[in-house]
């Protein structure tokens, strides 16, 4: 039954979306004008992205942020499927509960908090071990994969409890290896949230920029850092520019993700639709 539109709640809705949205429409406005001074408009230009493509303090942090996204992404998803099929496949195990708030805890941990232990653990090891030799490019990446493994994991985790693992066990009478089984079968039916998941974590770690302040060295500063620190100095166009390229990076990868999770949920209802027809027949 279809009920009319609830006006209070439409007017709620516009509310919200436009304190989300409406700061951030008004920097990509301001990206495109000619003034330097940022609360003037002066008229279109796209002068501003111009003067990024010959700054090469900005190109080489976004090349840096870029190279360390893609691999704790990949590390980050590589470490998530592993958590995930863990906690599904060992099922109620003794102390469940437990392991599952340790490996939530990351995603509810304030970022700070989560920066100053993993710094203090880096120069614990460099006193012990030798190694990391300060604070630069690998360091930020191990950081970011940290946390970001947790949010890969929930999001496996959650297409894993759907996964039939009687097809697994079919397999395996069968003869066939694990290593095969896994490769073969599973990793095809949880590809959609494999990518989701890699994509989450990719967005995480281009986007961070406390956690990656605590853990990075001289030489090692991300787009995110050099943002910052370029607006303790005022803000510009040419800032502004830089945070819309940032923000459509960002939002392109939510979108995709977001695309892959609902083709993902709606294969799945399409397919226990059609077999419970099949049953009913």
């Amino acid at each position: 039954m279809n009920r009319g539109i609830s006006w209070p709640a439409l007017w709620l809705g516009i509310v919200g979306f436009g304190i989300l949205y409406v700061p951030v429409t008004v920097m990509v406005i301001y990206s495109f004008n000619s003034s330097r001074l940022v609360s003037v408009w002066a008229g279109f230009s796209t002068k501003w992205y111009g003067e990024l493509l010959e700054n090469d303090a900005v190109l080489e942090a976004l090349g840096k942020s870029l190279w360390v996204a893609v691999n704790a992404a990949t590390l980050s998803t590589v470490f998530g499927v592993l958590i995930a099929l863990a906690f599904v496949r060992l099922g109620n195990f003794r102390f469940r509960l437990l392991l599952s708030a340790l490996a939530s805890m990351p995603l509810v941990m304030p970022e700070v908090v989560t920066g100053l232990s993993l710094l203090l653990l880096f120069i614990a090891m460099e006193g012990l071990l030798g190694w990391p030799a300060g604070r630069g490019i690998d360091t930020i990446i191990i950081a970011h994969t940290t946390f970001g493994m947790c949010f890969a994991a929930v999001v496996v985790q959650s297409r894993l409890r759907d996964f039939d693992m009687s097809i697994e066990e079919a397999a395996a009478d069968l003869g066939a290896r694990q290593p095969y089984i896994f490769f073969s079968i599973t990793l095809p039916v949880i590809a959609p949230a494999v990518i989701a998941a890699w994509l989450l974590a990719f967005t995480l770690s281009f986007d961070d920029l406390v956690i990656a302040s605590f853990v990075s060295g001289p030489g090692s500063s991300t787009l995110p850092i050099v943002v910052f620190s370029k607006v303790r100095l005022g803000v510009t166009p040419e800032i502004n520019a830089l945070a819309t390229i940032m923000i459509l990076l960002v939002a392109a990868s939510v979108v995709i993700a977001s695309a892959i999770i609902y083709r993902n949920s709606a294969g799945r209802k399409a397919a226990a639709a059609t077999g419970g027809s099949g049953h009913e027949s």
